[in-house]
């Protein structure tokens, strides 16, 4: 049995503190060790079958395949499609391989960009896998996805009809890294048919980790030239795509370029033709087939005018589905650069800088931390909320640098594990300056600082995109950025990146506190005698004989006298007053006394108090957003994180709280809260196994 998803989240958090997640320490997809599976197989005798992504139909998944093709498909190892396979035959190049029936040019073209980069290529693809010595039907590969690399394990059996691979296939037929890695791919995005369109953005930035820049050729950049030559000559990956057609179709042009396709950039080269200089631009089509046919295409006249030299080391008349082009008709034919690197040197120019990552994963929630963006001035403030201290940068990194300092990327991360069930919201980000006394605010901003202030940097529109990024300037002090999506009450998670040239230091500012007030300073009143005996009176008509009450008394008690009237659903359960008494009983008999019973029912009168008070929209149940100031009305600060997890524990389907369940909670939270008070040290609480289950199965 899998441990809960709280567990796994704790887990998940500890083993990035310690490292895991990176590309020397990738985690384990789906929890599937490569090592020990492998010398489980080599010990056995086994050939590997992978039980999370079996050699089936589902692997395959829906729409992709005629049911006719379906029924004739069979999962075969390359040993048994030729009789000497290899993973890789004669090194790794953009020309091994050509697209199948699967429609992912987008990670194809991303492939092509990868055999560029040897360093790159070696994280993604392990090359020394083989299928001589210790051969077991197992291979592995490595990507990174949403602020982690992660290592994914396949078996290689293939789908194939008629013997023939029937996704992406090498051009040499003994070679089969291009797809098995697909194969790998697949798994990630939940099916073969999952990977269907895409842009190459995307696998990008799943190959390197790295900083993205998408620029719109239809308005490029003026240095658009020597962004492209720093690209290359820093080692970055570089794909674009061509505009939509009127349908869907890849149909190819009379220039023989191929609409709503994706390619892959090869190279950058200026040369002297005519006197002039020219700027080249080498792309690659993904299909290994299908080129351009203007000017500089293969067959251009155009490669005349240029020298002997230049001819012989850039012209190859072929149909590869490789060729050059202008800058020019570049950005006439196609509508989008992707560039992406391990690092940001390729912005600038001689940049002496130590560029410094940082990634920070949030959620919003609706109701509690879906606040959307500005046009919502009343919910803005509950969107996750992180404070970043830029410092000055040092004297030699600030020489001939441009202006730009911080790079900010937000990324929706999918709740779902098929990528085409997923649905990218509006997103986007906000960057406010902190100055004069609100560097005193502890936890989150209010409402009233983003109806005073103005951002001084954000996105540039809200996109519903997986990243958005924004290249910033930012003087010495301090920020907050807010992250939101332009709609409030819509749930997702993110991943937000800051690349910075000065040090920076950041903290999720997602507490929000009690203020300290003069009428949380008085002194307690002191008992009333009358109520204390009114209250003993009534405990003593429903205890035994010791003085004492169950669990089903104290239903009774709750719903037929002191709350009754006040409860909406039915009162509380059997277990819900079990709970109570947990929590409550001092003694550990299962029963509480009459001095436990009058502390829980102070507590109940308290919180129907402060219950009453937050509903001010006095429909007998708190929205989420009342349930946070309820919290803070009861003396409690509380974080994001814990108040999403009490949402989904305690909330209705509505997501509203009723009076029975907002009593359970906040009793829960306060007892919760004193127990790790008396059992840490403030800061680490330490329990053996039999302490940690006395605790948590009575409790």
């Amino acid at each position: 049995m899998p441990a809960p998803g709280v567990c796994m989240n704790i887990i998940s958090q500890r083993h990035r503190k310690d490292g895991c997640g990176t590309p020397n320490n990738p985690e384990k997809f789906l929890n599937q060790d490569y090592k020990q599976l492998k010398d489980f197989c080599l010990i056995s005798g086994m050939r590997y079958i992978d039980d999370m992504f079996p050699p089936d139909s589902r692997s395959i998944g829906q729409g992709l395949l005629s049911p006719s093709n379906m029924a004739q498909v069979k999962w075969l190892r390359p040993w048994k499609i030729v009789p000497n396979a290899s993973f890789v035959v004669d090194g790794v190049s953009r020309f091994d391989f050509g697209q199948g029936l699967v429609g992912n040019c987008w990670f194809l073209a991303s492939i092509g960009s990868l055999t560029f980069q040897t360093n790159i290529l070696n994280q993604v693809v392990p090359l020394e896998q083989t299928f001589d010595d210790e051969y077991c039907g197992l291979f592995h590969f490595r990507f990174w996805r949403f602020g982690r690399w992660i290592d994914v394990i396949i078996d290689d059996k293939l789908p194939t009809i008629n013997g023939k691979l029937i996704f992406v296939h090498s051009k040499d037929p003994t070679e089969f890294w291009p797809a098995l890695m697909e194969k790998a791919y697949a798994k990630v995005c939940g099916s073969y048919a999952d990977m269907n369109a895409g842009t190459p953005a995307e696998a990008l930035v799943d190959f390197t980790g790295g900083v993205h820049m998408c620029v719109q050729l239809s308005n490029p950049p003026a240095d658009l030239w020597e962004l492209m030559c720093r690209a290359g000559l820093s080692k970055s990956l570089m794909s674009c795509g061509t505009p939509q057609g009127e349908t869907d179709a890849n149909t190819v042009l009379p220039n023989g370029l191929v609409q709503g396709h994706a390619y892959t950039v090869t190279g950058v080269k200026h040369m002297k033709s005519r006197g002039e200089t020219v700027q080249l631009v080498r792309l690659w089509n993904p299909w290994g087939k299908r080129e351009w046919n203007g000017d500089w295409s293969d067959e251009s006249p155009l490669w005349k005018t240029v020298s002997t030299e230049d001819r012989e080391v850039c012209l190859s008349v072929c149909d590869d589905g490789e060729f050059w082009m202008t800058l020019q008709d570049f950005c006439k034919n196609y509508s989008d650069l992707d560039i992406c690197s391990s690092n940001p040197d390729f912005l600038e120019e001689g940049s002496a800088c130590n560029w410094k990552t940082s990634f920070y994963e949030g959620r919003w929630v609706a109701g509690t931390t879906a606040g959307g963006c500005m046009n919502n001035l009343e919910s803005f403030w509950t969107n996750p909320q992180y404070r970043v201290q830029v410092e000055k940068i040092n004297s030699k990194c600030a020489v001939n640098q441009g202006e730009k300092n911080m790079l900010v990327s937000l990324m929706q991360k999918p709740d779902k594990r098929n990528r085409r069930l997923v649905q990218n919201l509006h997103i986007g980000f906000s960057i406010f300056e902190v100055t004069g006394e609100n560097k005193a605010q502890r936890g989150k901003f209010p409402a009233l600082f983003f109806k005073r202030n103005k951002p001084v940097a954000q996105s540039k529109t809200f996109l519903n995109a997986r990243e958005v990024m924004e290249f910033v300037t930012l003087k010495p002090g301090e920020y907050l950025i807010v992250p939101s999506t332009y709609n409030p009450n819509e749930t997702a998670s993110f991943l937000l990146t800051i690349i910075s040239k000065a040090e920076t230091h950041v903290h999720e500012s997602s507490g929000v506190y009690p203020q300290e007030s003069e009428q949380t300073k008085k002194p307690r009143p002191e008992k009333d005698s009358k109520d204390e005996e009114k209250k003993i009176t009534l405990f003593r008509q429903f205890s035994d004989k010791y003085e004492e009450v169950d669990a089903e008394k104290l239903q009774m008690i709750l719903n037929d006298s002191i709350l009754k009237g006040d409860l909406k659903s039915g009162g509380f359960s059997t277990d819900a007053c079990r709970s109570m008494v947990a929590l409550m009983d001092t003694s550990v008999t299962g029963k509480l006394n009459s001095e436990e019973f009058v502390r829980l029912w102070k507590k109940v009168g308290k919180y129907k108090d402060i219950f009453y008070k937050c509903d001010v929209s006095q429909t007998g149940t708190l929205s989420l957003k009342e349930l946070r100031n309820a919290i803070i009305a009861a003396g409690r600060g509380i974080s994001d994180d814990i108040l999403n997890v009490i949402a989904l524990r305690y909330g209705a389907s509505s997501g509203h709280i009723t009076l029975e369940n907002f009593i359970s909670l906040i009793l829960r939270f306060d007892c919760m809260a004193q127990i790790y008070k008396q059992l840490s040290n403030g800061n680490i609480m330490t329990l053996r196994e039999p302490e940690w289950m006395y605790i948590s199965m009575y409790t």
